[in-house]
């Protein structure tokens, strides 16, 4: 236990800085890895949406999947499988994003900008654990999105070798890719390092079990504070690069990517908290998982792939300038959805369990 968490805060400590390096090289401040933001510029360039500032296939996310299953295979941990509730995965994955869009960052950005002085994102903060509470009510009161059974290897390999597909249309077509000429989405760290970071942080994720939800859930229901080691060192890492670079700026205002609506940014993350704790992971522990073959994964992760699309294409998505009208509705509504969710899955396994 002790060597895991060692290991587990080294994970945290290069994911850190190998966020601060990804900016220093080219990507957008305070998003050196992003997994919403990621995922949302691979969709625009695939012309899933069509906010121009906004597209390009991001190789990290590349790269963490294929980190994850090169070490899966090479551990002998690869392993196929599905039927744990795959439609309402992506219903979760859906909503997960339209929180993530709201604030502007996954739980991973969060932290990056945490580490970069933005306090918006100490409001997020509350907000993530404020939603992941929510979900450990639901966990205790008997939640579960039930398990996951062995299928053919192929369908456990499809979205790494997609993942791979896509790699070659960046390298050798990128013709048939739409590219951002400004924004964030032309914003990028060379496409060999950023491959590299992507296969490292994938890797280790995949040794670690790392997962930023799970920091916080698994300290609170088992007193278990590995994972949040990790969680811990991205953030310290982060602020020490970020001096080291001069990158860091402590406030509110003029932060890179970001609002200061208070109100938006705490429920957009609990949102995202939620969300994550009943699907079992984070969006980076979701790609993770798709490395090591578990589908039901690869549909959260199409989940979040819809969901940064039809933010971008219906205006939800929040900017510089703060929410959206149309955000806020997704917003209430999604937190809405997502209770109704837990609520009705509780309530069946309960009388499954009575049954018995």
């Amino acid at each position: 236990m002790k060597n895991q968490k060692v290991l587990t805060g080294i994970t945290g400590l290069v994911i850190g800085a190998i966020a601060v390096l990804l900016v220093v090289l080219g990507n957008p401040a305070n998003m050196g890895f992003c997994i919403a933001c990621f995922i949302r510029d691979t969709a625009g360039a695939l012309k899933l949406h069509t906010a121009g500032v906004v597209q390009y296939v991001r190789p990290e996310v590349i790269g963490l999947v294929l980190g994850s299953t090169i070490l899966a295979v090479a551990k002998k941990e690869f392993q196929a499988k599905a039927g744990s509730n795959p439609l309402l995965r992506f219903v979760l994955g859906f909503f997960v994003m339209v929180g993530a869009l709201m604030f502007l960052g996954c739980p991973l950005r969060m932290m990056l900008r945490i580490g970069g002085g933005d306090l918006n994102a100490i409001v997020g903060l509350v907000g993530f654990v404020a939603g992941i509470g929510l979900g450990i009510v639901c966990l205790n009161k008997g939640f579960s999105l039930g398990r996951a059974y062995k299928v053919q290897p192929l369908e456990g390999a499809a979205f790494p070798v997609i993942q791979v597909v896509l790699l070659v249309l960046l390298v050798a077509v990128p013709s048939l890719l739409a590219f951002s000429a400004e924004g964030p989405g032309s914003m990028k760290a060379p496409i060999a390092a950023a491959l590299c970071a992507g296969l490292v942080v994938g890797a280790l994720c995949q040794r670690t079990r790392f997962c930023t939800v799970a920091g916080i859930r698994d300290t609170v229901m088992f007193k278990d504070t590995t994972l949040l080691i990790g969680f811990v060192a991205v953030i310290v890492a982060c602020v020490v690069g970020n001096l080291i670079v001069g990158k860091f700026n402590l406030g509110f205002e003029g932060q890179p990517v970001a609002h200061n609506d208070a109100v938006w940014n705490f429920l957009g993350m609990v949102l995202v908290g939620l969300g994550s704790a009943l699907l079992g992971g984070c969006p980076l522990r979701q790609l993770i998982l798709t490395g090591e073959g578990n589908v039901d994964s690869a549909v959260t992760v199409l989940g979040l792939t819809v969901g940064a699309a039809f933010c971008h294409n219906f205006g939800l998505a929040s900017s510089a300038k703060g929410a959206t009208a149309n955000g806020k509705i997704a917003v209430i509504v999604g937190l809405v959805v997502v209770a109704v969710i837990a609520v009705c899955n509780i309530c069946y396994n309960k009388k499954k369990a009575e049954a018995k």
